[in-house]
């Protein structure tokens, strides 16, 4: 990963998250330029485990994507997860117990 782009939560929401179509354009567009590749997002669950919800499985749409989730609860951690058949499938745990 060379760069992470933030984008808006346009349903400034904890419990759900939509981005803003123009910022979404914006980026494919730099990574277009800089002959760079899109190979994942990521977002996070501010209050339960990093374990994709039923929409998270319902929006993965994209084979090659690592879709990662960051848990901020109780005990923080991160998880790639990759799209099998029409299941988000767990890859990995990249980090459990995140230290501030």
């Amino acid at each position: 990963v060379e760069e992470v782009f933030f984008l808006t939560n346009m349903d400034h929401s904890s419990e759900h998250f939509s981005m803003n179509p123009r910022e979404q354009f914006t980026v494919q567009k730099k990574i277009r330029n800089r002959t760079m590749e899109l190979v994942g997002n990521f977002h996070s669950h501010p209050d339960i485990p990093a374990v994709p919800s039923e929409e998270d499985q319902r929006l993965a749409w994209e084979r090659e994507f690592r879709y990662l989730i960051l848990s901020l609860s109780e005990k923080p951690e991160l998880r790639a997860f990759v799209l099998e058949g029409k299941e988000l499938i767990e890859e990995e745990c990249i980090m459990k117990e995140i230290k501030s």
